[in-house]
């Protein structure tokens, strides 16, 4: 089947079947002459990195409520942000989510870049994010690749070749189908496609509108690909969190460095993360003594099993470091999920002090 062929069909899929997205102008919006709002845009492909559409719903409805542009979002308090963003991950995107709003504001007059190459340029994008903009704000005819491109393009082309081996012939055959005429809604329509029929587990090739062509299902491999390189364990650090209460309610935090993990967040005082047991060392002079429990957290390249050590603290205490934040202006949900599931486990204990 011509690659011509494969796209109008599935684009014909896509105009009957297309996600309901906060984000997305869908293709009867389009239609109907409604353009894609680059801003929002960028903002979910940068929210969905690493991470469901399920979980980034309620992020990009309070994002774009309390910042409705880019210039309002550029104008933001860092650490505004930075609480918003709290329990999302990967904190590294909102710092340069600031920047690059700050970067479109000051250096692009408010309004993004349509080309591949001028949208580079800014802070916190990369090629793919680059491309998605690119193709579904501009109609750009670029190649947009993610995890459900790859596995609908495996599957496709019966690409046995591992990940991320596999990438390269991935994506020429993925720029192969991309058309000139709507490549935003082909790059949408694959995306669909990948998340909602030709999934990780139990693929629903009855109703695919490639199970023709589908080298894959015609083999009976669909559900075994794509194959991927067998993954190294992930290693095991160990840290101690200090998590301190001021008789008045106010509660020691301190704002991790802007570079980093976490960084830029608010957190609880603690020790660095090793890979042996860290030696105590609390934020200040006091009546520390371990909860009992720990907080087991997962990040990208290791598992964090972190100590909590609870004290109240005297009126006049003095931290060596963090400050004091006063119980009105302290919000849980500001804090990074492991810092949050570290009060989550003490406030018990402050409850029955």
């Amino acid at each position: 089947m011509r690659d011509e062929t494969l796209s109008a069909e599935l684009l014909a899929w896509y105009d009957r079947h297309a996600r309901d997205l906060p984000w997305r102008v869908g293709p009867a919006a389009r239609a109907g002459g409604a353009q894609p709002d680059p801003y929002r845009v960028w903002l979910s492909e940068v929210m969905l990195q690493q991470t469901t559409v399920a979980a980034v719903k309620d992020y990009f409805h309070r994002f774009t409520t309390r910042w409705p542009d880019v210039g309002a979002l550029a104008a933001a308090e860092d650490a505004d942000v930075m609480g918003e963003w709290a329990g999302l991950g990967y904190y590294a995107r909102a710092r340069n989510l600031l920047k690059c709003a700050r970067a479109v504001a000051s250096e692009h007059g408010g309004r993004f870049p349509d080309s591949h190459a001028a949208l580079l340029s800014l802070p916190g994008i990369g090629p793919y994010t680059a491309a998605a903009i690119a193709a579904i704000a501009f109609d750009r005819p670029e190649t947009v690749v993610d995890g459900n491109v790859e596995r609908v393009m495996s599957r496709l082309f019966a690409v046995e070749t591992p990940l991320p081996t596999a990438k390269p012939e991935l994506t020429a055959h993925a720029a192969r189908l991309t058309p000139v005429e709507r490549p935003g809604d082909h790059a949408q329509a694959v995306m669909d496609l990948g998340a909602t029929i030709c999934t990780p587990r139990n693929p629903a090739c009855g109703i695919c509108p490639w199970q023709a062509p589908c080298r894959a299902r015609t083999a009976g491999i669909a559900a075994e690909l794509p194959r991927k390189l067998p993954k190294k364990p992930k290693p095991i650090r160990f840290g101690i969190a200090y998590l301190g209460r001021r008789s008045d309610g106010a509660w020691l935090l301190e704002r991790r460095p802007a570079s980093g993990l976490l960084g830029g967040m608010l957190g609880w005082p603690g020790t660095d993360w090793a890979e042996t047991a860290p030696a105590p060392a609390p934020p200040v002079e006091a009546d520390w003594h371990p909860l009992g429990a720990e907080v087991r957290h997962t990040f990208t390249h290791f598992h964090l099993r972190l100590a909590l050590c609870v004290a109240e603290l005297g009126p006049d205490c003095t931290p060596g470091r963090g400050q004091f934040l006063p119980p009105d202006a302290f919000r849980p949900s500001d804090l990074p999920t492991v810092m949050r599931k570290a009060f989550d486990l003490a406030r018990t204990a402050f409850a029955t002090a």
